[in-house]
């Protein structure tokens, strides 16, 4: 069922929206070559601690995984693109690191991921993220009442085709609000004019991920990291948003 949020509960998510945004920032800030993916982990921890959260993540047991998940975030590294085990791994010069975060605060979700380069990167690696970021832009920018779920689904998938990435449609974004996963599901790839009709208060979680060079996945013996099947590098980047009136509202929009 979709649950359509009031003005004020919107505001309750914003809130959580906007510590998920700082702690990313913090992470990527840190996430330099040398660096642990565990001591990363543990400062996700900390940061959710002092805040009064609640990690979505922890004891999280979908039917895909290999759970309980025990880590509040995902990291994924270079062909690892979703649900990345943190792990005793030293982050290297040029490493594609995507960090994916889903907290509550006074029982109201919000869910985010992002996409970094850590020390020199590659021009491919460049492209990729950016045809992400791209990608959820468009999708954002569809996200108008009166539209429909598909027109956000299309506009995602035509610039992963303008960027000449090919995409999975095994996950894609997703409702949420007083849990983490909720209706609808948001392919990453769809036809405009179909499906459910765009209201205002409908919140979702659009969160394009692309392989450089495949759009089938792979699963690790850990039952959780999703990897590119040809081993080709990939990027995610995620925002939670609220469809209004108007434009779609960023709530876990980077900090200033």
């Amino acid at each position: 069922m979709v649950e359509l949020k009031t003005a004020a509960e919107v505001e309750a998510m914003r809130v959580t929206g906007a510590f998920i945004a700082e702690l990313l920032e913090d992470l990527a800030q840190r996430a330099a070559v040398g660096v642990n993916l565990l001591d990363l982990e543990q400062r996700a921890r900390d940061l959710i601690a002092e805040r009064g959260a609640q990690s979505c993540y922890w004891d999280y047991a979908p039917s895909f995984g290999r759970g309980p998940f025990r880590n509040v975030i995902c990291l994924s590294v270079n062909d690892a693109v979703l649900h990345g085990l943190p792990h005793d791994y030293v982050l290297r010069d040029g490493d594609l690191l995507s960090m994916d975060i889903a907290v509550s605060i006074d029982g109201w979700v919000a869910d985010s991921a992002r996409s970094i380069i850590v020390g020199t990167p590659r021009a491919e690696d460049e492209r990729i993220i950016e045809a992400t970021e791209q990608a959820l832009a468009a999708g954002i920018a569809a996200a108008r009442p009166g539209g429909r779920l598909g027109d956000i689904s299309a506009a995602i998938g035509a610039v992963a085709a303008a960027y000449g990435y090919p995409v999975n449609t095994d996950f894609g974004g997703h409702g949420l609000g007083r849990t983490m996963h909720e209706d609808p599901h948001v392919p990453n790839v769809g036809r405009a004019g179909r499906g459910m009709e765009l209201k205002p208060g409908l919140t979702l979680a659009l969160e394009p991920w692309l392989a450089q060079g495949t759009k089938r996945i792979v699963y690790d013996r850990d039952g959780w990291t999703i990897r590119s099947a040809d081993g080709s590098r990939t990027a995610h980047s995620e925002h939670t948003i609220a469809v209004t009136d108007g434009a779609a509202l960023v709530l876990t929009g980077r900090p200033a």
